[in-house]
């Protein structure tokens, strides 16, 4: 049994996305190890209340909360400046380890996942495991409707290719890490990893799958969008899409069929505008975000999973899987390299408009064959029982740290 340093900036085990992915590596790796667990001090709270409330089994994990000097940090208001206090945090990261001098084996950085931030743990001199991480590509300039938006996402793109390229810390991150994790395959191209030095495992995973409602064709059709209002998910594409699909639909058929939108965000005038615009507006209903325990109810009354992001990662995708919901989604590397064909139907690169027509004939297809639904439907739980259950992801944990060795004596 080894003893894992695993820093994790970000865990909240009431939470899913990041904080729940650092709450779960934690757990999954303390399955077959030791686990010395460092987090932010306002993640304190909810994991010592989550503690105690689930009688979580606490030998092989102990937690050490770490931030910066108030001076450092004075200026950090929420999601603004977190991305540089989240580089000073790891930058400083090895002073608090020597200095509460914590004996390890070898050290994994668990998250953020944003692989333009370098790692900082090959300072203390022992193996290094860097990742998941991952980043969101380019949106493609066709399914942006702001010239704000677009500026915004190239600027982005700018600053992480800067630091993919110019960042010194990040030449010696790569080159200073035994293995770098990647949550999608566009990760390696973008910080030029060597094969023997990269494997492909994405962040996402669920809980148990729901497998009663696998066997479902209800008679009602609804779809289901959740996420964030921001521009790289194309919410607005997903509406005009379910928006054509219903106006191919006849009479009573109309009547069976439902988009529901759950989640919260900037543009959320913008999409209810968008809404209020369309003959097919009466079908479509906007929740509001909701807390995740709630979510379950949600899954079980939909039918399909509509997922239009250009995003590297996905985490909801995941989920509908997990409730034996297909899913429709961009042929891309993010969705589109969690899903296959035996569960989803991947829509190709085109233009706004084609892809407008792609999803809506993708609704349709589900929507007129039954039998496809079901068999569909049956497939997503299948694909995730085999590959992204959060007990598949300890197995494949265990299986890195005990290949470590062999791959730092064949380097």
């Amino acid at each position: 049994m080894k003893s894992i340093l695993m820093t994790a900036y970000d865990i909240n085990p009431y939470k899913g996305s990041e904080s729940g992915t650092g709450w779960h590596f934690v757990l999954q790796g303390a399955r077959y190890n030791k686990v010395i667990a460092i987090t932010r001090k306002n993640n304190k709270t909810n994991i010592e209340k989550y503690i105690e409330e689930f009688e979580i089994e606490m030998t092989n994990i102990k937690f050490y909360y770490y931030d910066l000097p108030y001076y450092l940090r004075f200026w950090k208001r929420g999601v603004r400046g977190s991305s540089i206090y989240f580089y000073l945090w790891q930058m400083f990261m090895p002073l608090f380890v020597k200095k509460k001098n914590i004996e390890f084996d070898l050290a994994h950085n668990v998250n953020f996942h944003a692989d333009a931030f370098p790692s900082f743990l090959w300072i203390l001199r022992k193996p290094v495991i860097w990742g998941p991480i991952n980043h969101n590509e380019r949106i493609p300039k066709e399914y942006i409707n702001f010239k704000k938006e677009y500026l915004k996402d190239r600027l982005k793109w700018i600053v992480k290719f800067l630091n993919w390229n110019y960042d010194p810390f990040m030449y010696l991150a790569k080159k200073k890490s035994d293995l770098i994790i990647g949550g999608n395959s566009s990760v390696q191209k973008r910080l030029g990893i060597a094969d023997n030095k990269f494997i492909k495992l994405t962040q996402a995973a669920s809980n148990k799958p729901n497998k009663g409602w696998g066997k479902k064709c209800p008679y009602q059709f609804n779809v289901l969008m959740v996420g964030r209002f921001l521009s790289i998910k194309s919410f607005d594409l997903g509406i005009y899409s379910f928006d054509k699909f219903w106006s191919e639909l006849k009479g009573e058929e109309r009547k069976n069929v439902k988009l529901t939108i759950i989640g919260q965000g900037p543009m959320e005038s913008f999409l209810k505008e968008v809404v209020s615009g369309l003959s097919s507006k009466e079908n479509i209903e906007f929740i509001g975000w909701i807390d995740k325990y709630k979510m379950d109810a949600f899954y079980k009354r939909a039918s399909v999973f509509m997922f239009p992001s250009h995003e590297g990662a996905g985490m909801v995708v995941i989920e509908a899987l997990s409730n034996a919901l297909p899913v429709i989604c961009f042929n891309n590397v993010g969705p589109g390299e969690f899903v296959d064909d035996s569960c989803a139907i991947k829509v190709a690169y085109s233009n706004y408009e084609q892809s407008i027509s792609d999803y809506s004939i993708a609704m349709l297809k589900l929507h007129s064959d039954k039998n496809l639904h079901c068999k569909m439907s049956n497939a997503a739980l299948d694909v995730f029982e085999k590959k992204y259950t959060w007990d598949s992801k300890g197995l494949a944990l265990r299986k890195i740290y005990n290949d470590l060795d062999k791959r730092r004596a064949n380097a």
